[in-house]
């Protein structure tokens, strides 16, 4: 099939991509700026790339004519982020692909009622970001099920992998935690550290969009978490992290008014929405329409790539 794909050379084109086309697929790479993936595969010299200017396409209201013209198969999307470009892409291809794959995220349902979090529960979104990203996931299924839209939403969660840093056992991306642990120095945790947080390696992610592509008759109307089997709690998390350095874990606590003033407003703020979040969700509708079975623990995606980001730093 011939697939365009949009923003295909961030964390999941990474491993996307060659698989698409080691699979047979053509494809074609659609990016503001030629950015390379984050690690090489022969497979990427098959890969036709064309820069365009997705919020200056937008804003002329002229993106989804531009990918309409590549006469594409399937498109997938993996940088949508506002509902009028949601629109603009369904309207242009609207009975012109045989499948539209867009990627969500889990932050979707903003605070879960109840754990873990099914895909049919209500969405409470909180913050701009997840409150455009479920607008575009409701639009997305209703042009599907009302219209016959071939769409498939897939949800990731915090997404690792060789190349950037994992969220840390105190919610937010600073390096700093994972070398006291590694030195069995003391962190401060938020709270009691009974948060929690939801990784998944950029590998499975792109595993799940192949599998949603096999699984056509399953997938299209409907939408998936995709994360690991098991959600961490933050101090389970640094305790395991310690113990992986060969350090026991020395952990302290502080009530949240106390802990963000021991930290930067960035990094307060990060773990703030981390704390407010506490997703812990459920991939059985994954494993069951798509077949998708995570190869990564939370734990084995995070050391994978905190063990190459301090190779490098």
């Amino acid at each position: 099939m011939r697939i365009v794909i949009i923003g295909g050379t961030g964390h999941i084109g990474t491993f996307l991509v060659p698989q698409l086309v080691i699979a047979g697929h053509e494809v074609i790479c659609i990016s503001r700026q030629e950015n390379k993936p984050y690690s090489f595969h022969i497979a990427w010299q098959s890969v036709e790339f064309i820069v365009i200017d997705r919020i200056e396409a937008d804003r002329k209201k002229i993106f989804g004519r531009q990918i309409q013209k590549l006469s594409p198969d399937v498109v997938i999307d993996l940088i949508c982020f506002t509902l009028d470009s949601a629109k603009n892409l369904v309207e242009a291809l609207d009975g012109r692909v045989q499948h539209f794959l867009h990627c969500g995220t889990t932050w979707v349902h903003g605070h879960s009622e109840q754990v873990p979090t099914i895909e049919s529960q209500n969405r409470n979104p909180i913050g701009q970001y997840g409150i455009n990203k479920a607008a575009i996931e409701s639009y997305l299924i209703s042009a599907s099920r009302q219209k016959g839209f071939p769409a498939t939403i897939l949800h990731p969660g915090h997404m690792v992998g060789p190349g950037w840093i994992p969220i840390n056992p105190a919610g937010n991306l600073n390096p700093e935690i994972f070398k006291r642990l590694a030195e069995g120095k003391e962190i401060t945790l938020p709270n009691n550290g009974m948060e929690t947080l939801h990784h998944v390696h950029a590998a499975d992610v792109a595993q799940s969009f192949m599998k949603a592509l096999t699984n056509w008759n399953s997938s299209v109307g409907e939408s998936f978490h995709i994360v690991s089997e098991q959600a961490l709690t933050l101090r389970g998390y640094a305790t395991a992290m310690a113990t992986w350095y060969g350090q026991k874990a020395n952990l302290s606590f502080l009530p949240w008014e106390e802990w963000k003033k021991t930290v930067n407003q960035r990094d307060a703020e990060l773990t703030w929405d981390h704390l407010a979040h506490s997703p812990n969700f459920s991939i059985e509708k994954a494993k069951k329409l798509l077949n998708y079975q995570p190869h990564y623990t939370s734990l084995q995606a995070i050391q994978e790539s905190i063990k190459q980001y301090f190779e490098k730093n």
